[in-house]
Parts: C-alpha cells; sequence; structure tokens
C-alpha cells in the first residue's frame, strides 16, 4: 500500500495496552486509551475513562475521562463525569459533568485580546493612582449663595 500526504488518516490511537514515555506532538486528532508519561500536543483528545496522562495538555478541544496528571490548555475542554484533573486549566469554552473532579485553578482565556489603553468595558479602565480630594467641590457643583 502505497503512503502518501494524501492518505493519512485523521486521528491517531493510543491503544489501552500501550504505554507511551515521552512527548507526543500531533497534527491530527488523539484518541488516548492507553498511559502517556508526557506532553500531548494536538488538534483534538479524546481520553477514555480507563487511561491516564501524566503531563501537560495543549489541544484545540479535549475531552477528558480518565486520570490526568497535569496542566490542560485547550478552546474547548470537555470534562466527563468519570474524570479527575490534577492541575491547572486554561480554557475558553469549559464544560464539567456532574462528577467530573478538577483539583487546580482555572484561567479562562478569551477569544480576543484586550488592548491595554482600550477596555472593552468603561468600568475596566485604570484607576488613577493619585488620590482625590473628595471634599472639593468641583465648578459645575457649586452653588451661588
Amino acid at each position: 500500500m502505497p503512503s502518501s500526504a494524501d492518505n493519512r488518516s485523521t486521528f491517531s490511537v493510543i491503544g489501552s495496552d500501550v504505554t507511551v514515555t515521552g512527548d507526543i506532538d500531533a497534527s491530527v486528532d488523539l484518541h488516548v486509551d492507553g498511559r502517556v508519561e508526557g506532553d500531548i500536543r494536538c488538534a483534538t483528545l479524546v481520553q477514555a475513562g480507563n487511561s491516564t496522562i501524566k503531563g501537560g495538555i495543549s489541544a484545540e478541544q479535549a475531552r477528558i475521562a480518565g486520570r490526568v496528571e497535569g496542566s490542560i490548555a485547550a478552546k474547548e475542554l470537555i470534562v466527563e463525569a468519570s474524570a479527575k484533573v490534577v492541575g491547572d486549566v486554561t480554557y475558553e469554552k469549559l464544560s464539567i459533568a456532574t462528577g467530573g473532579h478538577v483539583e487546580g485553578s482555572f484561567r479562562h482565556k478569551s477569544a480576543g485580546t484586550l488592548k491595554k489603553d482600550e477596555p472593552k468595558d468603561a468600568s475596566l479602565k485604570l484607576v488613577d493612582e493619585k488620590p482625590v480630594a473628595a471634599t472639593a467641590p468641583k465648578p459645575s457643583q457649586a452653588t451661588a449663595g
């Protein structure tokens, strides 16, 4: 069977009887049924309930059902009821099923970047560090006597 770039599979599977030691960098979707000891970078990660990942995860989409010991960074993250995550989570969209367990901090990452000088919400403007005299009336607030 000839091999060419046009015949590449759209996903890879790490079977339940496989242990991978080392980092995985995949340009395709990855389904993990086994054990990975290392960082994973891929387009979409699907983790089975009986699998374990010891390392960081970076993916566009991730569906976690097993055990993860490491940080997760994903645009869209789904934590299933059977999942146990020990590590910090960075996400744009997050879903945690009832029973899903996460020990770590959550950080929402917005899709767009916010310019420092132009906040979208006026209430987010930086406060001037100089104290303002609260007792002096402004000229527009003064009343004639």
